[in-house]
């Protein structure tokens, strides 16, 4: 290979390096939201998969059934992540022309 295909390949890197530390950044202000019941419990999470908020309706609240509030809580969190993931990857798959690059997201 010559000299200046290396050293173009090694700028090309440089920026994709600089871009996605950008996208990181981009992602930790993103947000999804998700609710489970009927959007009696809604959970905000990051596009870096941290749980920001957690709202839940006082009518939901019945201490004669705390595992049903568990499993609506569980529900909302799980698929608010999974959204974030999901989204983090799109936002990724973007950056990498489709690439799947191992520990990215």
């Amino acid at each position: 290979m010559a000299k200046g295909g290396l050293g173009n390949i090694m700028k090309q890197a440089q920026q994709m390096q600089r871009r996605m530390a950008e996208l990181q950044k981009e992602l930790e202000d993103r947000q999804v939201e998700a609710s489970a019941g009927g959007g009696m419990v809604t959970a905000v999470v990051t596009g870096k998969q941290q749980l920001v908020s957690l709202n839940i309706d006082p009518s939901v609240v019945d201490p004669e059934d705390v595992e049903m509030l568990q499993d609506l809580i569980m529900a909302a969190i799980n698929e608010a992540v999974k959204q974030s993931h999901e989204m983090a990857q799109a936002e990724m798959g973007k950056l990498t022309g489709g690439m799947n690059i191992p520990g990215l997201v």
